[in-house]
């Protein structure tokens, strides 16, 4: 049993590890309740790649390489490195990031948005709020659905900001409900990203339950299970 222990803690600390989305700020790529898989091959190793829920001092990393620009991957938010997080990479080390009416800015360069409709945005009690959806594309062509849930959010206008050697910029789809690197670590944000940090990038949903099901009776519990976003890839 000890041997089998030793085995799977190697491959969730080597190769891939599941996670689960807590909060809505990765709306509408991944929804409360997903069960995520992360691959950690891609990034190299650091104390971050240890699968345990604890928090270990940054260590540099081994067999390092930076995401591509639009990677969705997982981290120990600066923090508290026992907290594991999710969003999507859009600032490499040297790239130059601003965020002007809502539109984001890659080296002076505007992400191009294209109207998708509405999408349905989802609050952690379970509440859920029509938003218009986008679909943004980076510079290089990936592309992207986002959510827009305010006209005029107080994060939709920041000034230029050059990533620096080590750090990533992220930031959530679901653009006017989520921490990240538009909000200082020191107000509850992710700042700018250590590279260091990194634990992985999510490939797959493996599964994923409508958790605010859970207040009602058990007998409509399966009821609350997503199938179509079963074994589905995450871009």
């Amino acid at each position: 049993m000890v041997s089998v222990f030793l085995l799977v803690m190697a491959a969730k600390g080597a190769i891939a590890e599941p996670f689960y989305v807590p909060s809505g700020s990765m709306e509408p790529t991944l929804l409360i309740g997903d069960a995520l898989l992360a691959s950690k091959y891609p990034y190299g190793y650091s104390a971050a790649s240890v699968p345990l829920n604890v928090s270990l001092p940054s260590t540099s990393r081994v067999l390092g390489a930076l995401p591509e620009r639009g990677d969705v991957v997982v981290f120990r938010w600066p923090g508290d490195h026992s907290q594991v997080w999710v969003k999507r990479v859009v600032g490499l080390p040297g790239d130059r990031i601003q965020m002007k009416q809502g539109e984001l800015f890659i080296n002076g360069t505007p992400a191009t948005l294209k109207p998708d409709g509405t999408g349905e945005a989802e609050n952690d009690d379970g509440s859920k709020a029509a938003a218009p959806r986008y679909v943004e594309i980076l510079p290089g062509g990936r592309s992207h659905p986002i959510l827009k849930l305010r006209a005029h959010g107080f994060l939709d206008n920041t000034p230029e900001i050059t990533v620096p050697a080590g750090r990533l910029f992220v930031l959530g789809d679901n653009r006017d409900n989520s921490a990240d690197s538009r909000v200082p670590l020191a107000e509850g944000g992710v700042g700018l990203l250590p590279v260091d940090n990194l634990v992985g990038r999510v490939e797959t949903v493996l599964g994923s339950w409508d958790i605010a099901q859970h207040h009602r009776s058990p007998a409509t519990w399966l009821d609350a299970l997503r199938g179509s976003r079963f074994l589905t890839i995450v871009r």
